[in-house]
């Protein structure tokens, strides 16, 4: 028996069809709705540590570097007087901050190149020379990234000790007096940067590992084919398409030694005579020990400020290459 679809039948279907269709999406702002509380209220505990211990002070050190906030406005901080950019121009006529600023500035030209190539070096040993112990190698140049800098101090203060040091016992081994290296203007920042060299290797070490297994074996092996040797594989291949590696190990070691603090405040204090005094540490010192805040305070941004610029000054100068 056929059955016959009248015209009204076919329009009550065409009506109810796409109804029935979008029946399912009327409902999904709602659980839209409800996924995104969800979201928001698992990420209030974060939201607001971040707004009390990062949002706040940063906005609280901005506003206190156009004051003259101090030790007498700890207690009632709206009493601090508004000075406008004079802390700002004070800095420019301050002799030990400019020192500080060279003194900052002679670290990251040093230390960075010298950072960023040796892990590079280690990184393509550990990779192709050496095939016996590679983990034990990995960890040991790794190390010193996790270790407190309380104990590197340590260590190397033990280690460049005028008299009772290792290198002094090995100078006086073989019949010659070794030098105060953290006693002479000449030789306790490359002695710091010496440290921070071996400290931060590690970290730039794993980031060139991962950029060299990142590499297609068949472009290396087209290389060999063509006749390339190490050296001209390592030149012509491996640094080319190691660029964004060295991009980003460039950026996080600059950012991370214009900030450089810990070394010269655990090892020399900023002697001798101030050979050693950082941005960081004299701003530590302004804020800390004599309690000029709002100075302190105008600093910290002026260091932002320059970090900022060599962190886009960078970007420009090797992101061409890494296009």
């Amino acid at each position: 028996m056929s059955t016959t679809t009248t015209p009204a039948a076919k329009t009550a279907g065409k009506r109810n069809g796409p109804a029935q269709r979008r029946a399912p999406a009327d409902g999904q702002p709602r659980r839209l709705g409800r996924q995104n509380a969800a979201g928001w209220l698992f990420s209030t505990p974060f939201l607001v540590l971040f707004a009390v211990f990062m949002a706040f002070p940063i906005v609280a050190t901005l506003l206190m570097s156009f004051t003259d906030f101090g030790l007498r406005n700890v207690t009632h901080p709206l009493d601090a007087e508004f000075i406008g950019l004079e802390n700002y121009t004070k800095l420019f006529e301050d002799e030990k901050f400019l020192e500080a600023l060279f003194n900052t500035a002679y670290f990251v030209v040093v230390g960075v190149p010298v950072t960023v190539l040796l892990g590079l070096l280690v990184a393509v040993l550990l990779n192709n020379g050496i095939d016996r112990a590679r983990t034990f190698f990995r960890v040991g140049f790794y190390a010193p990234v996790v270790t407190s800098i309380v104990a590197v101090a340590v260590v190397w203060r033990f280690v460049l000790d005028p008299t009772d040091g290792l290198i002094a016992g090995l100078a006086a081994e073989a019949g010659f007096t070794a030098p105060d290296f953290l006693g002479s203007e000449t030789l306790a920042m490359p002695s710091l940067i010496a440290m921070a060299v071996w400290r931060n290797l590690g970290t730039v070490m794993v980031l060139f590992i991962a950029g060299l297994q990142a590499i297609p074996t068949e472009v290396r092996e087209a290389a060999r084919l063509d006749g390339a040797g190490t050296f001209q594989e390592l030149r012509r291949i491996t640094v080319p398409l190691l660029r964004p590696t060295t991009l980003y190990a460039t950026l996080i070691t600059t950012i991370g030694y214009l900030n450089v603090f810990e070394e010269p405040f655990v090892m020399t204090q900023g002697g001798p005579s101030d050979s050693t005094l950082t941005v960081s540490l004299h701003m530590y010192r302004e804020g800390f020990n004599f309690f000029h805040m709002g100075y302190a305070s105008a600093m910290a941004y002026v260091l932002f400020v320059v970090i900022m610029a060599v962190t886009v000054l960078q970007l420009r100068l090797l992101k061409d290459n890494t296009s």
